[in-house]
């Protein structure tokens, strides 16, 4: 054996014995001769699917997942009394202004309808129960009734446009005033009912020019205590001090209903329904009839 025979046969491994090769030949032959093996075939989703799968695994498996967050409910906007005559100032004031040959007033009760036409000069006609469901005119000339304080149609016009100012010009009047109750003159507790009484005929029964009429929308607004009654025919009720009512339109400034009303005899009318009247307020160039 040369050097090169002996280097080969110290690398090489020795070859295996008989034995051992038929052996290993019988169990190769015996595995290849048995039943075939199932396979198990991978689950296959979707791309989408798959995407969302995964995504809900790891955020099922992140430690402390936040959880989703509930959805936000609908929440109805809670309407105050000064909310209604604030937005009913608003309007009113854009209003544009206007004329006309009779300042017509009808007025609707359960029990009594009365209706008046009064001209710029005070002369009037009315309609109610006292005069038989027939047009009557009046023998003298009256002005227009600003709760128990009279007052010309021009000095309505000049009325303030600021609600304190306002407030103040009717508080002085009352105290001039020769209004009376049936215990005596008014007291300091009558004015402050007739004050009331005096915007509210402002925002509901006189030709006031639409930036007075907001500004008694506002002084009204401006007591405590104005409860909104939710919607009714006509607008929303609101309750005033002394319980006094009104319904109110916001989004064009009127009412169309109240508890107090002045006639044109100057009576002063206080209803104890809680409907109230219905009041239409307008001017027109229709004869009364």
């Amino acid at each position: 054996m040369n050097d090169l025979q002996t280097l080969r046969a110290v690398l090489l491994p020795t070859e295996p014995a008989q034995e051992v090769v038929d052996r290993s030949r019988h169990r190769l032959q015996n595995r290849m001769l048995g039943a075939p093996r199932r396979r198990r075939r991978p689950l296959v989703l979707g791309t989408g699917l798959a995407a969302a799968a995964a995504a809900a695994i790891v955020v099922a498996t992140l430690p402390g997942a936040p959880a989703e967050a509930p959805r936000p409910q609908a929440v109805a906007p809670v309407v105050t009394g000064q909310d209604v005559l604030l937005a009913a100032a608003t309007v009113a004031a854009k209003a544009p202004s206007e004329t006309g040959t009779y300042w017509h007033v009808v007025t609707t009760s359960r029990d009594l309808t009365y209706e008046s036409w009064t001209t710029a000069d005070g002369h009037q006609w009315f309609r109610g129960a006292k005069s038989g469901g027939r047009v009557v005119p009046l023998g003298q000339s009256n002005p227009f009734r600003l709760g128990v304080v009279d007052v010309t149609l021009d000095q309505l016009r000049a009325l303030p446009t600021d609600p304190t100012a306002l407030r103040d010009w009717i508080a002085e009047a009352l105290k001039h005033s020769d209004a009376r109750t049936s215990a005596g003159p008014l007291t300091a507790s009558d004015r402050e009912q007739a004050l009331l009484e005096s915007l509210v005929s402002l925002v509901s029964a006189l030709p006031a020019p639409p930036g007075v009429r907001a500004a008694a929308f506002r002084a009204i607004a401006a007591y405590p205590g104005v409860r909104d009654l939710g919607a009714v025919p006509g607008g929303r009720g609101l309750v005033l001090p002394g319980e006094e009512r009104l319904v109110v339109a916001p989004a064009t400034g009127r009412v169309n209903g109240t508890s107090t009303f002045v006639t044109a005899d100057g009576a002063v009318y206080h209803l104890d329904d809680p409907r109230g009247a219905a009041i239409s307020a307008e001017w027109t160039d229709s004869l009364p009839r």
